[in-house]
């Protein structure tokens, strides 16, 4: 298992270079997290949800996903509240305090997952949440220590020594635990090291002196891990600076290699102006993966646009997102003046593309009479579609294989496939609903809907840009031109660096110790 001395240390991506490492090594790989908190969440192959974190894990190690790898979800609605997703399926939604409380009674499901998980794997790696030095949290945690008890789970820390102060981190995470906790503490890694490694052996024997902990080594800080999905909203912005940072300027036609991104060597490409995509980000933005590949293509110059920005005038698209929260965002977004922003954009010949939460917000009405998302209310949406939304009835959650129903005003071809995934409150109706675009088996009628002279589209459809052929499609027709010859291969990029972030792991952590101190778990006395 590896704990963190804090948030945003690393785990995640450790995690999933970890299972690509061992899976490589023939071993039945699975990952596992008790308890995870983020809007970024993934649609199982047994149809319910866990965070995208563990669906990329799961990915790394070569596996379905299943609802078992991640048994509670905490999906945050408020600055105080979450709904609660357990075994996949909404629970209740809690305020913190009520959580905390409720949080006794699921740990039997989060062992029993455990168990489901373990009993198909020779290796299940876990990722804690957090610190395990939140001790005033300890007497209900189900996500760090607690869960190393009820499972006799050997411990990893995991300590971030690009943000500083690693050595005090990881001593005083191991003084503030109890004795009874430390006896689950291996040692620790240290992530995310710049400079020259032998700088810090003195550092080493610190910690072991002031610990008794052994080092499995030292990772060192690996740049193409910004490439993968982040796993919440400020990972996002994070991975949004990082790969603009990426980019080699082009300056003019030929101007040859801009580098590899998303997995291809972009040789002899024409220049064109870039492509100028603008996303707001609202407090409860989800699922926003969707980004990545636009992140990902050298000809797009993406624009998150933070609270008190306003959304740049010269934009080509706005891309609404995902929201937790559809009417508290839209409310915000109003807040903000983004209404008029966007509403200028597309009367100024503009596109825009609103997906899930995002496409109702481009509706005339949302209603939530029964408060599934939060206060019962409703809410007068942008009005760039003739559509209204009711929340009402279960969570639609289910992978889907789509394609592009031919339609008057639908800019992209015919039959083009789409591969992605829904996950939703609400039913929309309305005229504009005619124009759906998105064919998805097993639905009488296809989701989404066109409106504003053609430059408005909505769906209910995750994922939707990760399809390279429609992706290249639709932004050519807004006015990418020539842009996307060179074919980016989005999900052929992901694997790219999964196979590179195990490799670098392999020179980096001792593998062969990990493997021998997973093995102690089922057997004390080696």
């Amino acid at each position: 298992m590896l704990q963190g001395t804090g948030s945003d240390v690393g785990k995640s991506l450790l995690v999933a270079g970890l299972c690509r490492a061992f899976a490589r090594r023939g071993l039945r790989v699975r990952p596992f997290k008790p308890q995870n908190m983020s809007n970024n969440a993934a649609v199982t192959a047994d149809g319910g949800e866990i965070g995208r974190a563990q669906a990329l894990q799961a990915r790394a190690a070569g596996v379905e996903t299943t609802v078992h790898m991640n048994p509670v979800l905490l999906k945050p609605q408020s600055e105080i509240g979450a709904q609660v997703v357990v075994q996949g399926q909404v629970l209740t939604s809690a305020k913190a305090r009520d959580y905390y409380r409720l949080k006794r009674d699921l740990l039997p499901r989060v062992i029993e997952s455990f168990d489901i998980i373990a009993a198909d794997a020779d290796l299940v790696i876990v990722e804690g949440a957090g610190s395990p030095a939140e001790v005033n949290l300890r007497a209900a945690d189900i996500a760090n220590m607690g869960f190393a008890e009820a499972t006799q789970m050997p411990v990893v820390l995991v300590g971030d020594i690009d943000r500083g102060g690693v050595i005090a981190s990881i001593v005083g995470t191991h003084n503030l635990l109890s004795e009874s906790d430390r006896q689950w503490l291996k040692g620790y890694v240290i992530n995310k090291f710049r400079g020259d490694v032998s700088l810090f052996e003195s550092a080493l024997e610190i910690i072991e002196d002031h610990t008794g902990l052994k080092s499995f080594g030292i990772a060192t800080f690996w740049p193409d891990a910004a490439k993968l999905p982040p796993e919440d909203g400020v990972a996002l912005g994070q991975a949004e600076r990082y790969r603009k940072s990426l980019r080699r300027p082009v300056t003019g036609r030929n101007a040859g290699d801009t580098g590899d991104v998303g997995g291809s060597k972009r040789e002899g490409l024409t220049a064109q102006p870039l492509l100028r995509v603008a996303v707001p980000h609202y407090p409860q933005i989800a699922n926003f993966d969707d980004l990545d590949p636009l992140l990902a293509e050298p000809g797009i110059d993406l624009m998150l646009v933070k609270p008190g920005e306003v959304i740049p005038a010269g934009c080509d698209l706005v891309v609404l997102p995902g929201s937790k929260s559809t009417l508290a965002d839209l409310r915000f977004l109003k807040a903000q003046g983004w209404d008029s922003d966007i509403i200028a954009h597309w009367r100024n010949g503009g596109h825009v593309m609103g997906i899930c939460g995002g496409y109702q917000m481009l509706g005339t009405r949302i209603c939530d009479p029964d408060g599934v998302e939060g206060e019962p209310g409703e809410e007068a949406g942008l009005g760039l579609l003739d559509v209204q939304t009711v929340m009402e009835g279960r969570k639609t959650l289910r992978q889907s294989q789509a394609r592009v129903v031919g339609h008057a005003l639908c800019p992209v071809a015919d039959g083009t496939a789409l591969t992605g995934y829904e996950i939703h409150m609400g039913h929309t109706t309305g005229p504009d609903r005619k124009a759906g675009w998105v064919a998805i088996p097993g639905n009488d009628e296809a989701d989404g809907a066109i409106g504003g002279q053609g430059r408005v589209m909505g769906c209910y459809l995750h994922g939707l840009f990760a399809s390279d052929d429609f992706r290249r499609a639709y932004l050519a027709a807004i006015g990418g031109q020539g842009t996307w010859d060179q074919n980016v291969a989005f999900e052929a990029g992901i694997e790219t660096i999964l196979d590179g972030l195990a490799y670098h792991l392999e020179q980096c952590l001792d593998l062969d110790a990990l493997w021998e101190l997973a093995k102690t778990r089922n057997n004390p006395m080696i």
